[in-house]
């Protein structure tokens, strides 16, 4: 029986997904924590379990946006993962944290990173059914490809053969480019390709109006985004329910499933 937690519009069969990578397939919150830990102890002998929460949190807000600079091509990956640090330990007054400190965090962060990268459990049993069903899937990413490629191996999902990243077509998502590059993959038209995401904006509203079916994953319950909150964010279909909500890829059944299957 399909989850009721399933919302919006219907729409045309489906024949392909695709995926978005970190928080969507991957815990990546979690593995870039374990990482910060290891990178950072060090230099923060004194904290405890709530600090490092913290710390975490800080790091992930990048309330500069480095990230989104990055991927806009204003710093690089490296550059942008030292000055968030550099951000986060400001944040904390940690004397010490100069130039030679900055590179060995960041050496000492990607060293710890993929030990710790894993697979949200529902990942491998929703593969299975697109499987089963014989519907392919690939994945699009606001990432180089060859890392991501890396990350998808660490945490198993080497069978996600089809992967899209900003330097595949240089365009970074919600640039419909990059959409339309992994249905041109999978063989699929953009309205019959699923998209599944968990950033309201750039995958759910950023694939709606590139016309692929949009899903938002909405792991944590926080709920659809108010209006208010996309105000000037240049996305939307301008179709009302054009972004459907689950809450797991476990509901994907009920959005992939042919009449009568």
């Amino acid at each position: 029986m399909p989850n009721t937690h399933v919302q919006g519009v219907q729409a045309a069969p489906v024949r392909g997904v695709l995926f978005d990578i970190d928080d969507t397939l991957v815990d990546l919150h979690a593995a870039m924590k374990d990482a910060m830990i290891a990178a950072s102890r060090r230099l923060l002998p004194d904290f405890g379990a709530a600090d490092w929460d913290g710390f975490a949190a800080l790091y992930m807000a990048d309330s500069e946006r480095y990230y989104d600079r990055y991927v806009a091509g204003e710093f690089s990956f490296s550059e942008q993962r030292g000055l968030r640090a550099r951000a986060v330990f400001a944040h904390f007054g940690a004397p010490g944290f100069d130039a030679v400190a900055e590179r060995e965090w960041i050496e000492d962060f990607e060293r710890a990173q993929p030990g710790s990268i894993k697979a949200y459990p529902d990942v491998v049993p929703a593969l299975d059914a697109l499987d089963a069903a014989g519907i392919p899937y690939g994945a699009v990413s606001n990432n180089v490809h060859d890392y991501q490629r890396a990350k998808l191996d660490h945490a198993g999902l080497q069978r996600i053969s089809i992967l899209v990243g900003i330097d595949t077509v240089n365009a970074a998502k919600p640039d419909p480019r990059v959409f339309w590059e992994g249905c041109r993959l999978l063989a699929t038209a953009p309205a019959e390709t699923l998209y599944v995401g968990d950033n309201y904006l750039i995958d759910g509203e950023g694939s709606a109006a590139a016309g692929l079916q949009a899903v938002w994953l909405d792991r944590k319950g926080r709920g659809t985004p108010s209006d208010a909150s996309l105000n000037g964010s240049g996305l939307g279909s301008g179709r009302p329910g054009a972004v459907r909500v689950v809450a797991g890829l476990g509901e994907l059944g009920a959005l992939t499933a042919a009449p009568g299957r």
